[in-house]
């Protein structure tokens, strides 16, 4: 499908994440799925490829680019199913933003510089073990006293949670005020009182480093309070937007690219004496997917020109994340045509339905995606 979004500047940078996924990603994924997690090195590596922190200016170490910089880093690595370094988009374009748009000139110059090289790992603490969706509810309080705050509490299913060097945790400074009583704290975890949980055994996105923290009496300065206090549920509202589109984006490159593996592979495999894409079923089911999958390209495209127009809302956003998530049910029927073949993780499509299932869940899960936009109606 044609498209006309990107600039020939952004093209060249597609070339050069394209380089250095088949030579710095593609060769050790494997492994790295069996050990639960990319080697640490691989993040300075792609701070000096210019693939971390595309879109944070470039005073501030980034790569001066914009937004559409980052859709060609998340679609690159889903069309490589490089499911181990989506982590680098959780760093580059949520944590890194967090920063750049909440934080003192004083952190930006201190951390952005660091996140973009690699030399510094970000991640964002909001799930816990008893709420996912529902952020009104967290547990993790932060109290303050004595020039800084004591982080208490436990968070899970946190991308880059073990390699990570500076946390960005949810927690609750007025406990007594649901939401109006979160704020957001940039935490060291070199700090007395944080420790990391074993790498989380996942169904897929195995080389996804993906872990469990805890914060036991950990102290921190009122110098690692991100914006104000009390203000960090509107911030995640507000930040939500760009991170469910970033999804939806994901969501339609990995079904463009699970559809093209399933009809390369029906063309080479052969049954009864004929081609698989011979066979009509399976060639009515693939037209239905590619008509499928050309509504999603175009639909997110859409929400992408209005994100770069400062006009989507959240519930924009929400139906952009809802359609392209649900969309990929269709790798089920992809994985089909496989047979056998299908349920091996040698072959892409075992993989990609496992490895893009979550996308329905983080950020918000479809219910609450639904949820979002009825209450627009």
């Amino acid at each position: 499908m044609q498209r006309r979004i990107f600039s020939s500047e952004q093209d060249l940078f597609r070339d050069t994440v394209k380089r250095f996924l088949a030579e710095k990603v593609l060769p050790g994924h494997a492994q790295w799925e069996e050990d639960g997690m990319v080697p640490r090195q691989l993040w300075r590596d792609a701070g000096a490829a210019g693939l971390l922190l595309p879109s944070i200016p470039d005073e501030y170490g980034g790569g001066g680019g914009g937004f559409l910089d980052t859709v060609v880093v998340i679609e690159e690595i889903a069309y490589a199913l490089a499911t181990g370094i989506t982590g680098f988009t959780t760093h580059s374009d949520i944590v890194a933003n967090y920063l750049l748009h909440l934080g003192s000139e004083a952190q930006k110059r201190a951390w952005l510089p660091d996140m973009a090289s690699g030399a510094v790992v970000g991640a964002i603490a909001m799930t816990e073990p008893s709420t996912g969706s529902d952020l009104k509810a967290i547990r993790t309080t932060a109290q303050h006293g004595d020039g800084g705050y004591v982080i208490n509490g436990q968070k899970t299913f946190i991308t880059n949670g073990h390699h990570a060097d500076r946390v960005l945790v949810v927690a609750k400074t007025d406990p007594s005020a649901g939401a109006r009583g979160i704020s957001l704290f940039w935490v060291d975890t070199r700090s007395p009182g944080f420790s990391r949980g074993k790498l989380l055994d996942k169904l897929g996105q195995r080389a996804q480093d993906t872990a469990e923290l805890f914060f036991s009496d950990l102290w921190v300065p009122e110098e690692c309070l991100l914006g104000e206090p009390n203000q960090g549920f509107g911030y995640l509202m507000a930040e939500l937007v760009r991170e469910r589109l970033m999804i939806a984006v994901r969501c339609a490159a990995a079904l463009e690219a699970a559809l093209q593996w399933t009809i390369d592979y029906t063309k080479e495999r052969h049954a009864f004496g004929k081609a698989l894409i011979e066979n009509q079923h399976i060639r009515f089911k693939l037209a239905d997917i590619k008509a499928l999958a050309a509504a999603t390209r175009a639909y997110v495209d859409q929400c992408l020109s209005q994100f770069l127009d400062g006009q989507l809302d959240a519930a924009g956003a929400a139906a952009a994340k809802l359609w392209a998530g649900e969309a990929t049910r269709a790798i089920d029927d992809l994985l089909q045509f496989y047979g056998g073949y299908g349920y091996m993780r040698e072959y892409a499509i075992a993989r990609a339905y496992t490895d893009v299932r979550p996308n329905r869940i983080y950020g918000g899960s479809s219910e609450i995606m639904r949820e979002i936009v009825a209450r627009a109606l």
